[in-house]
């Protein structure tokens, strides 16, 4: 037996016995001193720490899809394509509870909404079914809402208004689940100079697949000012709803190639 399958062995006999000892230490919690107890506690807190980041990285790395994943279908003439931050990887803050009228996700993800009483919660969550492309989705749930609207707005990157014109189409590919049929309004916002053109399209949900190809041959467009383009998810009636966005990707193609 060579040096490596011998310190195998090593450590699985050497696992076996920690765990009997841990296993052992529950067993007799009941009667042990209060002193054994408690350096019982700290060192199971410390194990306890070490276990909780293993796990952490280990779900990161085993489950699908994975961190950081840019793969999803695009046309053949694309020549730009993203997917937000969000949904790629985690977020230093996961979620946000009562959600204020301006509420920032990360740099490119932000909720407004005018609802005097902030019955809204988002949060960032694991994708893990099988037909998920994304590793990550975002949930927005809403109780009460007496506002006029709330929006998701997501900021394009600055690769996406270079060598933009009227001769591309801008796609949207989105997976979003609603607990009630909802409404949901897609708004395509390109600044050039002081002017910003949009493009509009109606989603309903439950409906699926959801592709919307924002057409920019009509806008008037100055192709040499392009500073900022941007989307805004209007959800129309959202009280007493549960919307889950599971995936929201970008690519531009031309149009010629169609």
């Amino acid at each position: 037996m060579n040096d490596r399958a011998m310190g195998r062995l090593l450590d699985r006999y050497i696992h076996r016995r920690v765990v009997e000892r841990w296993r052992k230490a529950l067993q007799d919690a009941a009667a042990a001193p209060e002193p054994q107890l408690r350096q019982q506690r700290d060192d199971a807190r410390k194990l306890r720490s070490q276990l909780d980041m293993l796990i952490q990285k280990a779900d990161g790395r085993l489950t699908h899809p994975r961190v950081g994943s840019t793969q999803f279908p695009k046309p053949l003439s694309t020549d730009w394509s993203w997917r937000p931050d969000l949904w790629r990887g985690p977020l230093f803050r996961s979620g946000v509870a009562s959600v204020p009228r301006k509420a920032q996700m990360d740099r490119q993800i932000t909720l407004f909404h005018d609802c005097p009483l902030a019955e809204i919660g988002m949060r960032q969550t694991r994708n893990s079914r099988g037909e998920d492309l994304a590793p990550f989705g975002l949930k927005v749930e809403v109780f009460g809402f007496s506002g006029s609207f709330l929006s998701l707005s997501v900021e394009l990157p600055p690769e996406a208004a270079q060598g933009l014109t009227k001769q591309h189409l801008m796609r949207l590919d989105t997976s979003i689940e609603a607990e009630q049929p909802l409404e949901v309004f897609a708004r395509l916002n390109i600044q050039h100079g002081p002017n910003t053109e949009q493009v509009l399209h109606k989603m309903t949900l439950p409906a699926q697949p959801r592709t919307i190809d924002f057409d920019l041959a009509h806008l008037p467009l100055n192709e040499a000012r392009i500073e900022k383009i941007w989307l805004d998810l209007i959800f129309d009636e959202p009280q007493m709803n549960l919307v889950s966005l599971r995936d929201l990707t970008f690519c531009r193609h031309h149009r010629a190639d169609l």
